[in-house]
């Protein structure tokens, strides 16, 4: 044996090892939660996976072993959705080989995006993402951040008419454009919108997440941590992790607000990015155990904030 698959042996088994002490292991008795997408009833863990940043690492080797690493953490954890972009670097071709070495799991639900300001390029940048991933045909295709959305959207929904895709959706992040997002939703056929929502940006509870449930559009939470800096600031200066918290299943502070963001009844999932297999471990505890009540979810919020 040599040295990479020595160093790939003890990291697998060290993975295993701290897997039940942050809570993310999907075992029979242990499943992750799951939410219906409203336009078709098929069921979507509620954490998955963004590459935002994360699997954007290029050529190197061991950089893309790690992150293989990640994605097995996040599949053993029963996670399904994980989303991408031509924007993102290398990330897609970097995923696709990771997804190459786990054999291409069933459950993964793949959902990219389309970026260019040329609407007459929706099918030629897909087939180029396609690639990337080494897939066929994506799961969910997205137009990013609103880019031309009015002739990707028209080319995408004849995508979807004839098997090219299974869904297709809209993205905004950073909270912007949520008043053409607005527009979008109420006269598009959408089955997915992608916004930014976390117990710091909240906007989107006012009209955005009414008007998805009011529409049956399925919501992907991004930018759950604020690029980590939410969660920088709990496990500074938040102190320990109340002692109730351990009643929806939460062990550390990522999955208190991870599990906050899900259990809104309008998300569908949240995607954490992270280039971790501990952090990862930790996102997938969130999905375990059942969502909090309104009530207990008012209370998670104000933990959160007086932190």
């Amino acid at each position: 044996m040599n040295r990479r698959s020595l160093i790939k042996l003890f990291a697998a088994a060290a993975a295993t090892a701290t897997t039940w002490r942050l809570g993310g292991a999907a075992t029979p008795d242990r499943q992750p939660v799951r939410k219906p997408i409203p336009s078709s009833n098929e069921a979507l863990t509620v954490i998955g996976m963004g590459t935002w940043q994360s699997f954007n690492v290029g050529s190197d080797r061991p950089l893309r072993d790690a992150r293989t690493e990640v994605l097995r953490a996040f599949f053993a954890g029963g996670g399904q959705l994980v989303d991408s972009s031509p924007m993102y670097g290398s990330s897609q071709d970097v995923l696709g080989d990771a997804l190459d070495q786990l054999g291409h799991p069933e459950q993964c639900f793949s959902a990219d995006k389309v970026w260019t300001r040329d609407g007459d390029q929706t099918r030629a940048q897909t087939e180029i993402s396609a690639a990337k991933w080494r897939t066929r045909r994506f799961d969910l295709l997205q137009v990013h951040n609103l880019l031309s959305w009015e002739a990707h959207l028209e080319t995408l929904a004849d995508m979807k008419a004839s098997g090219e895709v299974r869904y297709i959706g809209v993205t905004t992040s950073h909270g912007r454009r949520h008043r053409e997002l607005e527009q979008v939703m109420r006269s598009q056929a959408l089955d997915f919108v992608q916004l930014t929502y976390n117990p710091v940006d909240r906007e989107v509870e006012t009209r955005l997440l009414p008007l998805a449930r009011e529409r049956g559009i399925a919501v992907i939470a991004n930018r759950p941590f604020r690029g980590g800096s939410l969660v920088d600031t709990l496990q500074r200066s938040g102190g320990p992790l109340p002692a109730w918290a351990a009643e929806v299943g939460c062990h550390n502070w990522p999955q208190l607000v991870l599990k906050w963001i899900v259990s809104h009844p309008a998300v569908t999932c949240a995607i954490p990015a992270t280039t971790r297999v501990d952090h990862m471990q930790e996102n997938m505890g969130a999905a375990i155990g059942d969502l909090p009540d309104a009530k207990l979810r008012a209370r998670m919020l104000a933990a959160i904030q007086a932190a």
